[in-house]
């Protein structure tokens, strides 16, 4: 393989994508290991190097004596020409060795667009893209986890086995149980028996979904005993001593995020009603800054890295953020040592954190208020008002920041003519303050930018439809004609895409022969904006009997069996109708974090007290089931 390897990499971009050997990158002795497991990115290499949990588990798996975990990414479509010219299967980076030589395949889900991705690394791996059909021989166990794990059921039939919840918490588990089945000799009927009696595994072979006659789901029926009619998510309980890498792995080229990142607190909960993360990554759990501070010496000191990120769902929730911002900058800006805060408030304490770090280079600054107007921020409850907007970006303007991009969704319930005006005025309103505040007029710019409402699974929105693309198309067209104006930018997501991954993000175990269709007609990488292709969708679903517009743009009702419902958050569905309710109400739900809890169901599963800011009480957890 190596000298044709070396061949092919002369006529691709990018050969540094496929090479490996980056600095702290680990390369076990493959006789002597008992479980081999390749971490399966869908996406490019720069894009998977810049994903936490991909260095999270590396150095896990990596520190047992009798496992390895070596990394594989899908290959640009110029290196998965060259390979199929050449017959050349997908390999891992560390050892060059072909997927299908490894006993597990860990996918990460991070977003329903990489589905088609996972089936084409598959068959380049020379693995049958079925579950059903690896049940015999000895095929790698694939396994899938991370957020769209929590609607599994679009690509159920290409996965063995799912793992929800926090990767750190279930995969010992799963890589202790598949050791014991090996050395026991049990069928790998056996072995997904086994696996399903672990707290957060879903194994899709193990269930029957029936369907009734408008086409909704009936029933999702355990087909054994010991078989979980719900599967509870896991989370990690003490984030101070879960696993997390002090020696990464440094890209051999620039990532999108090139830098050493730390991981400040999980979850979030502020509430807003679209937002899926808030509800999956609950309860919020912050590290102690000693923790952080020795993780972030070992980081800079093992890989070279001149910045480090403070990375959470909203850093500046983190109630230590402050003084951790400053120890970092004491102890390692003099060696030339950035510290960058990636997720920010609407608020002026915000713009003083981001000034504090940001001391030499003013880069833009990002202010997320969502809707245009407060009736419809109250809807979404997004805790912003436009006097906390003004505040932030007159702060922004008066520390020398010249450039500010707000990021705003259109198509979200109970959405009207008026809230889209609502962001014009409000783009006015934000560059007239920066005419006023800054000098040199001729910098500066305000960029809007809009993205259209996905529904997810598991939020307050789940119920609700997706606009179609003709209106989300109408509605990028009058805030085009809005937004006229010297010094405005405008920045919209292509519809089209939207509207494919709410079908996918909404979708059940139906879809797959369409995903595969697509896979088949040549749907690659359907992120990028450069290679998506809806024709190719819409050609797989009419040929596999598909209307995905039932999809995206069906109103559930309260009482609908969803997709998803037998994968449990820990958040209870009353909660969520409750909050649903709400929102057509236009009431706003306060942050539990202010003391007061908001009855979503959470604690009363962990049998855990409330978080309370300031830090006095994280989460008390008594189990690891969420």
């Amino acid at each position: 393989m190596e000298k044709q390897l070396e061949k092919i990499l002369r006529r691709v971009q990018k050969p540094g994508r496929y090479s490996g050997g980056e600095w702290n990158s680990i390369c076990k002795d493959w006789k002597s290991i008992d479980v081999k497991m390749a971490f399966a990115f869908p996406d490019v290499y720069e894009v998977g190097m810049s994903h936490l949990g991909l260095q999270i588990l590396y150095s896990m798996v990596n520190s047992r004596d009798d496992a390895l975990m070596e990394r594989v990414f899908a290959p640009w479509p110029d290196m998965e020409q060259q390979m199929r010219n050449n017959g050349l299967p997908l390999f891992s980076l560390e050892s060059r060795r072909p997927l299908r030589d490894f006993n597990i395949i860990g996918f990460t889900l991070q977003y329903e667009l990489s589905f088609t991705n996972i089936v084409n690394m598959l068959d380049l791996g020379g693995i049958p893209l079925h579950s059903a059909e690896r049940m015999e021989g000895d095929y790698p166990l694939v396994v899938a986890g991370g957020p769209c794990a929590f609607n599994p059921e679009p690509i159920a039939e290409f996965i063995d086995v799912f793992a929800i919840g926090e990767g750190e918490e279930l995969l010992t588990d799963l890589l202790d149980a598949y050791l014991a089945s090996r050395r026991g000799g049990e069928s790998r009927q056996d072995m997904l028996l086994r696996l399903a009696g672990i707290e957060g595994i879903y194994i899709p072979a193990l269930y029957r979904v029936e369907y009734n006659s408008l086409g909704t789901i009936n029933t999702v029926t355990p087909l054994s005993q010991g078989v979980p009619a719900r599967v509870q998510k896991r989370a990690v309980t003490n984030v101070d001593a879960a696993v997390f890498p002090t020696r990464m792995v440094v890209p051999a080229i620039e990532a999108v995020h090139d830098r050493a990142m730390l991981e400040v607190q999980r979850g979030c909960t502020r509430g807003c009603r679209f937002c899926q993360a808030g509800i999956i990554y609950r309860p919020v759990r912050e590290k102690e800054p000693d923790t952080l501070l020795h993780q972030a010496s070992n980081l800079l000191g093992s890989t070279g890295w001149e910045e480090i990120s403070l990375t959470s769902l909203s850093t500046s929730d983190f109630s230590q953020v402050t003084p951790l911002v400053h120890e970092l900058i004491n102890k390692h800006g003099s060696a030339g040592v950035n510290v960058s805060l990636p997720s920010l408030r609407v608020d002026a304490f915000s713009v003083d954190l981001a000034k504090e770090v940001q001391q030499v280079r003013r880069s833009s600054l990002t202010f997320a208020p969502e809707a245009g107007t407060q009736r419809l921020r109250d809807v979404i409850n997004k805790g912003v008002t436009e006097d906390d907007l003004m505040a932030a970006v007159e702060a922004a303007f008066m520390a020398g920041w010249h450039s500010i991009k707000l990021y705003f969704m259109i198509g979200l319930p109970t959405e009207t003519d008026e809230d889209l005006q609502g962001i014009a005025n409000l783009a006015r309103k934000v560059l007239e303050r920066g005419r006023r505040l800054v000098r040199a007029k001729g910098r500066l710019k305000v960029t809007v930018s809009v993205s259209s409402f996905v529904p997810k699974s598991h939020t307050v929105f789940q119920w609700e439809p997706q606009n179609s693309i003709a209106e989300l198309k109408r509605k990028q067209a009058l805030l085009r004609e809005l937004l006229r104006n010297r010094g405005l930018v405008f920045k919209w997501h292509d519809p089209e895409g939207s509207f494919l991954e709410a079908v996918l993000s909404r979708g059940d175990r139906r879809l797959a022969g369409a995903i595969e269709a697509a896979w088949r007609n040549g749907a690659r990488f359907d992120g990028w904006s450069e290679f998506f292709d809806l024709s190719k969708w819409t050609r797989a679903f009419a040929s596999s009997g598909i209307a995905p517009e039932w999809y995206a743009y069906k109103q559930y009702s309260y009482e609908d069996t969803l997709p998803w419902d037998h994968i449990s958050t820990g958040v209870s569905k009353n909660f969520l109708v409750r909050e649903h309710r709400r929102s057509l109400e236009g009431a706003i739900t306060p942050d539990c974090r202010d003391g007061r809890c908001q009855g979503c169901g959470l604690c009363v599963t962990l049998e855990a007290k409330p978080y309370f800011a300031g830090g006095e009480t994280v989460a008390s957890l008594s189990n690891t089931v969420l």
